[in-house]
């Protein structure tokens, strides 16, 4: 059968009586049949109208509309807690309870209402900026530090919230309760800071200090709050002062220089000019033992020889005198000859006489060396050694 045929669908067709698909104003009819009967209705033909519904099938359709309407409304009250979460259900806007993770069912709207708090999510506050450090929000980031410095400090602060209850209920706005004393906190970790040690040293010492102070006064607040981690993001001065900044800090580093170089040349200098005393105060306490240790050496001696003087004067004079020629001549090469002796042969040991001249000439030039402060014998002018030779022609 073609789909053109206009009785396509009503009824049987052809010899095999073959049924297609239903009308749809055939369908439409019968509903509204069966709703007409619902309320009492009839249908009837003609002119005639229809009758009003009966109180009873008016009743019975009502019972099916309101229990339709209050399986719905008693379905509202279920809902779903997921495994991080906890639900609080609120009996007219006042807490009543708090739920564990799973399908839940509470008194419907407006008896009763729901919320859920997630309890592992790790929220982040960004102070001094937003979503990025670039994007500074100066109200926020400006800071006055100990030494009346200005310092543009960007942090954040990640938290747990771990009491739902405390969380929806003891604060208004709990995020912004929040907020506003990780600002409050820092800025007092700040403001007993210096400096140096906000941009240099103490970063991870202020963010602790700041997380401490933050914790304790969210826990007097009781957000039901546990703060995880206070991060320093950015610390510099301010840009309108950078420049000034950086050659002050540049000064400071130029100056720790020069004071290590002073300090390097110090410690090199210090060492020797303290050695070089030392030893010149070594020194000066040998020679003034070796001048004591000879003068009462030769005063010991003076003694002895007054003693024995006193004892045979003759004799040590003529002793003393024997060794004072002994000592002088020694020195010299001059030889002397008693010619009032008998003898036709003389004989000098020259062999002799030679090496103990270069002996005493070696002895003087050492003497001369280790003595070089030593006063130089003075070279006699030209009358006194014409003086000299005449005098030794006189004793030849």
């Amino acid at each position: 059968m073609s789909l053109n045929d206009p009785n396509w669908g009503r009824g049987s067709r052809g010899p095999g009586g073959n049924q297609g698909p239903p009308d749809l104003d055939e369908l439409w009819r019968s509903f509204n049949r069966k709703l007409n009967d619902l309320f009492g209705g009839r249908r009837g033909g003609g002119d005639v109208p229809p009758s009003p519904p009966s109180g009873r099938a008016l009743g019975g359709g009502a019972g099916v509309l309101v229990a339709l309407v209050l399986a719905i409304w008693l379905a509202s009250g279920f809902y779903v807690v997921d495994a991080a979460s906890r639900g609080v259900i609120l009996t007219f806007g006042r807490y009543s309870e708090q739920t564990d993770p799973g399908l839940r069912w509470r008194l419907p709207f407006p008896i009763q209402s729901h919320e859920i708090v997630n309890l592992s999510q790790v929220r982040t506050l960004e102070v001094g900026y937003r979503n990025n450090v670039k994007t500074k929000v100066l109200k926020e980031s400006l800071m006055l530090t100990d030494d009346e410095n200005i310092v543009d400090l960007q942090f954040a602060v990640q938290y747990v919230v771990t009491d739902a209850q405390a969380w929806l209920f003891n604060n208004r706005r709990p995020e912004e309760v929040a907020m506003q004393t990780a600002e409050a906190s820092m800025r007092e970790v700040i403001g007993k800071s210096k400096m140096d040690s906000i941009l240099y040293e103490g970063q991870d010492n202020i963010a602790n200090q700041a997380q401490v102070l933050m914790q304790q006064i969210l826990d007097s607040y009781k957000t039901g709050i546990n703060l995880s981690r206070v991060t320093i993001q950015n610390a510099q001065p301010p840009e309108q002062v950078q420049a000034a900044f950086d050659d002050a800090v540049k000064a400071g580093q130029d100056l720790e220089r020069q004071k290590n170089e002073g300090q390097a040349y110090a410690n090199d200098v210090i060492p020797k000019a303290s050695g070089t005393a030392s030893r010149l105060k070594q020194e000066a306490d040998g020679y003034k033992a070796r001048v004591i240790a000879n003068a009462v050496g030769e005063a010991s001696r003076f003694s002895q020889v007054r003693t024995e003087y006193a004892k045979a004067p003759a004799i040590t004079r003529e002793r003393i005198y024997i060794e004072t020629l002994q000592s002088v001549l020694s020195s010299t090469s001059k030889i002397l000859i008693d010619t009032r002796a008998s003898g036709n042969l003389l004989y000098l040991p020259l062999d002799k006489l030679m090496q103990g001249a270069g002996v005493a000439g070696l002895s003087e030039s050492q003497a001369s060396q280790r003595t070089p402060d030593a006063a130089l014998p003075v070279d006699p002018g030209p009358r006194s050694r014409d003086s000299l030779r005449n005098r030794e022609r006189g004793e030849r």
